[in-house]
């Protein structure tokens, strides 16, 4: 199966993965850029064998004089794209969604920011993809698994990401910054910061646990209104 890359050459499945993932290893690079600059070093079609053969001196130079990356872009960052570029670390270990969900009131739409599996091990803006789980009293179930891919070639990013997020009431990530938290609040999305991490559903059950009695700002997230100001919607009113 072939893509085609933004320069108009056709690459394999195979190459356009390498050179997404590695796009996504460097801080602040644009997809489409960083495409088109791989193309102008290597020469087109760009294929596993060219990139197989690109170093971290080769990558460093490619992008500091197309300045698609600050000078001072750490080093760690430029190895783990030339591993990708390499075809190393692309195993896909993306989780499968639960059968037989069930799709009763009450339930909260929750996505996680994760890298691997079912983790919570990852940050809003270079997430692998984000996992969707349904939350409720009696239940934690995966619904859907949804790439983050895509937004990666996005103008802008964050609102790519943002759009991902349709349906959830809460995002968890381990981190994420303020514009991109403003855009994922416009999008209807409540972000909840869990920089410590940990399996996804060990992470969602204290939700899970306060589903009887949420807190304001939950309850507002499912529609219901607070048991703490039931007893004054529910109070008599007094005659003036």
């Amino acid at each position: 199966m072939n893509a085609t890359a933004p320069t108009g050459s056709p690459v394999s499945r195979e190459t356009a993965l390498r050179i997404a993932m590695a796009a996504r290893a460097l801080p602040g690079v644009n997809l489409a850029a960083f495409v088109h600059a791989l193309g102008e070093r290597l020469g087109l079609p760009v294929t596993d064998d060219k990139l197989a053969r690109m170093t971290v001196a080769d990558l460093k130079a490619m992008l500091q004089g197309d300045e698609i990356v600050d000078p001072g872009v750490d080093g760690s960052a430029l190895k783990a794209a030339v591993r990708y570029l390499w075809g190393e670390g692309l195993a896909d270990d993306a989780p499968v969604a639960d059968p037989d969900i069930p799709q009763g009131e009450g339930a909260l739409t929750v996505a996680v920011a994760s890298n691997s599996g079912e983790q919570l091990d990852g940050h809003f803006g270079s997430c692998k993809r984000f996992l969707i789980y349904r939350v409720a009293e009696d239940g934690i179930w995966l619904a859907a698994v949804r790439t983050a891919l895509q937004a990666d070639g996005a103008e802008d990013r964050n609102a790519a990401r943002a759009e991902l997020l349709a349906g959830c009431q809460l995002v968890y990530v381990q981190s994420i910054g303020g514009p991109a938290a403003a855009k994922v609040v416009r999008a209807g999305v409540h972000p909840v910061k869990h920089p410590a991490g940990g399996a996804a559903r060990e992470v969602l059950r204290p939700l899970q646990q306060v589903l009887g009695s949420p807190p304001p700002w939950l309850a507002r997230a499912l529609g219901r209104k607070a048991q703490s100001l039931e007893r004054f919607s529910s109070a008599p009113k007094l005659e003036a």
